[in-house]
């Protein structure tokens, strides 16, 4: 143990601020913004509850014990990809026959437009899909396409905001943050949980994503940047390394659980040091889960690496499910920014959408598959809203487009104990409405929790004196037609 007179002498800020061990991959900047805060700073409520990464038992048996969410933001048009309609394409060029919700006035348009693509059955289970998905098409009867989703509010930070934290509002947990708050981690040295962003920008709401909200700090999702380095300051400096570090780590223990002792109550500080900790553990484990290169040249293949397009998205689906392979509880990988919000010129920009994300979601859940990990691993596909029937943006057949559509819009979901092969609800002949088995986004999350063992209303966490929970009182029922 090391001498209380060099403990006086040497703060534990101090410390932080002098070692330079690159020991900052867990949300660097947060952490040091935090450093000027008061040491006794408490959120309102949470020091009797819950502030740790322990492994906790479920409510029940669960089907899943990790998910990766791939989402599309901006919203892909199920019209032309997983739900098709005959009576587009009859009707296509005439006025819509009923009556529409624009999210855009002012570029809206009553003309009708059926999908330039084709549909065919696929699988045994005879899914239509369409020919912008070929291989998706070959995991057919691996998913279940749900047909008739609804949030049911056209603007696309609303619409996220309910996909992912069960509420319209900004500022709540995010899906990933719930998880591992009710379910722990299964690993010490990687993140319980991870977001993964694209290249060329954050989704809208950027930060709020992967964002704890007002649970504990540690419950905050860890960004994985795109492109190499992957994890900052993952590497310390060569004259620290070896024996020299493990002396500061060391040194740097005992001062953290000085400082914890001396503020048992400050849930921030314990996922700070906790953080910390994290990060000189994944120097090691961190680049082993993140190098591809351990991977056959016939798994990139399959992942689309070698092709253009795919390459970048398929190196972060791969990367997913080397995560969880090692324990990670929840991964989410985003599209940029808008990415699938089509208003106009959807003629290319669909097509192209789908070449850079399609086959390497549909070799995830083919991984997955081969490796017996499915069974107990969800895999996501969808985003906010999905398109309207009718044109936008009515300046030609190259740029037409669709405007927002919460209504009634499609995803698909595999493993984890889901149903596998068929579809689930159907909107109405025109794609606009969801009619028959509406699945609303907390119908969606209760069904979710209910897969990995938890009671979607007993999962509740106190705030400002009122039990908080995902659905936030919301009438979320589970949905048996969506289960195996």
């Amino acid at each position: 143990m090391f001498e209380n007179t060099f403990f006086d002498s040497h703060t534990r800020r101090h410390f932080f601020r002098h070692a330079g061990f690159g020991l900052a991959p867990m949300a660097a900047a947060w952490l040091m913004q935090q450093e000027h805060l008061p040491a006794d700073r408490v959120k309102p409520n949470i020091h009797k509850q819950e502030a740790s990464l322990d492994n906790r038992p479920t409510q029940s048996t669960p089907s899943a014990k990790a998910m990766i969410s791939l989402f599309m933001q901006g919203g892909p048009s199920q019209i032309d990809l997983l739900d098709p309609k005959p009576e587009l394409n009859r009707l296509d060029g005439q006025k819509f026959p009923g009556t529409i919700k624009y999210d855009n006035a002012a570029q809206a348009s009553s003309t009708v437009l059926g999908s330039p693509w084709k549909f065919r059955p696929r699988g045994e289970s005879g899914t239509e899909i369409s020919e912008l998905l070929p291989h998706v098409a070959e995991i057919a009867d691996d998913i279940v396409v749900v047909r008739s989703m609804r949030t049911g509010v056209n603007n696309h930070g609303q619409s996220i905001h309910a996909m992912n934290s069960g509420r319209t509002q900004r500022g709540r947990p995010a899906l990933g943050s719930w998880l591992t708050y009710g379910l722990g981690a299964e690993t010490n040295n990687l993140p319980a949980f991870v977001a993964m962003t694209d290249p060329k920008g954050i989704p809208v709401e950027g930060v709020l994503n992967w964002s704890n909200g007002w649970l504990p700090s540690l419950f905050q999702g860890t960004v994985i940047r795109p492109q190499e380095p992957r994890i900052l300051n993952l590497e310390p400096p060569a004259n620290r390394r070896g024996k020299v570090q493990q002396v500061y780590l060391e040194y740097l223990r005992y001062l953290n659980e000085e400082h914890r002792l001396r503020h048992p109550n400050n849930s921030d500080l314990s996922a700070r040091i906790s953080n910390y900790e994290l990060a000189a553990r994944m120097q090691t484990s961190a680049r082993e889960a993140l190098d591809i290169s351990r991977e056959t040249m016939a798994t990139q293949k399959m992942y689309g690496i070698d092709r253009p397009e795919s390459e970048e998205y398929g190196k972060r689906c791969l990367i997913a499910r080397r995560l969880v392979e090692r324990g990670v509880r929840f991964v989410q990988a985003y599209t940029k920014n808008q990415y699938w919000d089509h208003h106009g010129s959807i003629r290319t920009s669909l097509p192209a959408a789908c070449r850079k994300t399609e086959q390497p979601a549909a070799a995830l859940v083919k991984d997955l598959k081969q490796r017996g990990m499915l069974d107990s691993t969800v895999v996501h596909w969808g985003g906010e809203m999905g398109r309207l029937p009718v044109i936008q943006n009515d300046a030609g057949p190259a740029k037409v487009g669709r405007d927002h559509n919460t209504y009634g819009f499609s995803m698909w979901l595999a493993g984890g104990g889901f149903r596998r092969g068929g579809t689930y609800g159907a909107t109405d002949e025109f794609g606009h409405h969801a009619v028959t088995d509406i699945v609303n986004h907390f119908d969606y999350h209760a069904t979710l929790l209910h897969l990995f063992g938890l009671d979607s209303q007993a999962l509740t966490f106190k705030q400002n004196g009122r039990e908080e929970s995902l659905l936030d009182g919301q009438p979320g029922k589970i949905v048996p037609g969506l289960l195996a």
